[in-house]
């Protein structure tokens, strides 16, 4: 089975932002130092909340979207030849039965 990372498929710019809103996760989780899993999951989506607002901000001034259909139809490849892949490892295994 042939393996990509999701990361593969993102543009630079995308990328950065899934870092931010890592970065911004962790700093805010040193801060409030969460114990239950509601309290991380609350910490999870200020993160991201963070990061979204700066892809907003980017989109606001560069006039186009950071997530395109280009993005989409790369991830949707991904996706339908990885699920082919499971299909024909499985059809294999049931012909050795």
């Amino acid at each position: 089975m042939k393996k990509e990372n999701l990361r593969d498929n993102m543009s630079t710019l995308e990328l950065v932002l899934n870092m931010l809103a890592e970065a911004t996760t962790t700093e805010i989780s040193k801060q409030k130092q969460p114990e239950s899993f509601e309290e991380n999951r609350m910490v999870a989506i200020e993160g991201g909340e963070a990061a979204g607002e700066a892809r907003l901000a980017v989109e606001k001034r560069t006039g186009k979207p950071v997530i395109t259909n280009k993005n989409a139809a790369q991830l949707q490849n991904l996706v339908t030849g990885l699920i082919e892949t499971i299909n024909d490892k499985s059809d294999d295994q049931e012909g050795e039965l």
